[in-house]
């Protein structure tokens, strides 16, 4: 199996060491992974692509490249060029430094690479280590991912719906902050929503007089509902996603249109 591997922590994140190992023991001793990330953090850049100006690309080692882009340009960067005429059989992206469930998701650039993957008709996966207090004082923060993130993939890989929709399904895997041994097992959810947990800004004076904004995140550790992702991630369980890019509200549809259709409106 030939895999491709980005994130959006960067080239030199921990998190991406952990999925070098994982795509390693997924690929096989005769299989290949192909590393293209980012140069610089890429956090919180979501689907962005860079339209607007070329992309600087280096070969650091034997399959692996940093590209001075977004984890999408990454993905594109590996199709088009590092591996241009032989494509991966699988994309995989991560393992992001801090979760990904709920609300994050929309800002996510790990979520990001592989939803472009999934849009360049590719199997995707992105993989997040939620991190709390449990976690972060361990030998290795990725512990949880790092002992169960390859019996994920491959399970993903064998029972997992992989479809040939224009916009192909892709799967969201969040690991909790917990050591490996105290992982529950694995949760299908839908991706919730932390009420409270929204970006705001702060306002800073630099030391010249100018004004700089800060971006600040929200407390992580906020319910995001029953049966959704961040939920199952705060109780223990990791939890996987189905995800699509296609941003249609589907069940209001019918609505809208009978709505439009009333007299007055045609």
């Amino acid at each position: 199996m030939r895999i491709l591997i980005t994130n959006d922590d960067g080239i030199n994140a921990p998190g991406l060491a952990v999925l070098q190992a994982i795509a390693h023991e997924i690929a096989g001793p005769n299989g290949e992974v192909w590393t293209v990330a980012p140069a610089f953090e890429q956090s919180g850049v979501a689907h962005m692509i860079s339209y607007t100006h070329p992309t600087m690309i280096a070969k650091l080692g034997q399959r692996r490249f940093a590209a001075e882009g977004s984890p999408a340009d990454c993905v594109l960067a590996g199709l088009y060029d590092v591996m241009e005429g032989a494509p991966p059989d699988l994309v995989l992206s991560g393992v992001n430094r801090g979760n990904n469930s709920a609300e994050n998701i929309v800002y996510s650039g790990t979520v990001g690479g592989a939803m472009e993957a999934a849009l360049q008709h590719l199997p995707a996966i992105a993989l997040s280590q939620f991190m709390g207090p449990a976690n972060m004082k361990l030998d290795n923060p990725f512990e949880a991912a790092a002992v169960h993130g390859a019996r994920i993939i491959r399970d993903l890989l064998d029972k997992a719906i992989w479809d040939n929709a224009d916009y192909r399904l892709f799967y969201n895997v969040n690991f909790p902050a917990v050591a490996a041994n105290d992982v529950k097992g694995v949760k299908v959810a839908k991706q919730g929503y932390r009420h409270g947990a929204g970006f705001g800004l702060e306002p800073q004076i630099s030391p010249s007089g100018r004004k700089f904004l800060w971006v600040k995140g929200g407390k992580q550790d906020l319910t995001s509902g029953p049966d959704t992702d961040g939920e199952a991630n705060l109780q223990g369980y990791i939890s996987v996603t189905p995800l699509r890019a296609d941003m249609t509200a589907h069940d209001t549809l019918a609505d809208l249109q009978s709505r439009l259709n009333r007299e007055g409106h045609g």
